[in-house]
Formats: C-alpha cells, sequence, structure tokens
C-alpha cells in the first residue's frame, strides 16, 4: 500500500536554500527528481501543460547529493 505525505513548507520571509546540484525526470515524465547541496531529495510533480508542484522532501542526508539514478524493474 503506498502512503502519499504531501510537502509542507514552513518558514519565515525567505525560503530556505536548495542549491540543485542534480536532476532527474521519471521515464512517465510526471515526476522531477532534484537533490540538493544541502542533502535533500525533492519530488515534484510535472503537469501535461509544464506546470511544477511539490510533491515531497526527503530528508537524512550528510552530504550533498551529487548524483541520482532510477532503480531497475
Amino acid at each position: 500500500m503506498k502512503t502519499s505525505v504531501l510537502a509542507v513548507a514552513v518558514w519565515g520571509r525567505r525560503a530556505p536554500s536548495h542549491s540543485i546540484t542534480a536532476v532527474m525526470i521519471t521515464d512517465d515524465q510526471q515526476t522531477i527528481v532534484t537533490g540538493s547541496q544541502e542533502g535533500q531529495i525533492c519530488l515534484w510533480d510535472l503537469s501535461s501543460d509544464l506546470q511544477i508542484s511539490s510533491k515531497e522532501i526527503l530528508f537524512g542526508h550528510t552530504a550533498s547529493v551529487t548524483c541520482l539514478a532510477k532503480a531497475r524493474e
């Protein structure tokens, strides 16, 4: 069973930095994955009219994410 959690951003007047160091798009071209210098991995929904919205943010890396790759089926 897949459980989805919406990304919620909580900050003041300025958003925290997310210095993108890696980008990947899924085979179905509906999700963009970004890795950041801060160690975050973010998933973004990409609509058919090329609108991007945040989906999930994954935390836990202690170093920069400099490479992304998909797993084989």
